[in-house]
């Protein structure tokens, strides 16, 4: 999947074999299919990628924030990655709300 450039993901940590209804869940979130769900989560890929500063900025962003409370819900680790200018850095779930706040504003 490619990433946007200015972009935060998030990655479950380790490679769970979670049953049918968390991937449901997960795919009712993110809008990502079941499968596709399940072979990111086995190759420690991105479960959702929300592109920041763009046009679905607006509906992006409330789905990242929704799969991070579902996976905190059901005691899931993982992982955050902010994307800038072609590269990946993992950041604490402060400095992502930080980073949503900003984009937020400027958005509007």
């Amino acid at each position: 999947m490619p990433t946007p450039e200015n972009a935060l993901s998030l990655t479950v940590a380790g490679t769970p074999d979670y049953p049918s209804e968390v991937l449901k869940a997960l795919y009712r979130i993110t809008g990502r299919s079941t499968v596709e769900l399940r072979n990111s989560i086995r190759a420690g890929e991105p479960v959702y990628t929300a592109a920041l500063f763009g046009k679905d900025h607006i509906e992006v962003v409330p789905r990242l924030e929704k799969t991070a409370a579902y996976l905190d819900e059901i005691g899931a680790a993982f992982v955050v990655h902010e994307w800038a200018d072609g590269s990946r850095e993992e950041i604490s779930r402060t400095v992502m709300q930080e980073i949503i706040e900003a984009a937020d504003d400027e958005s509007h």
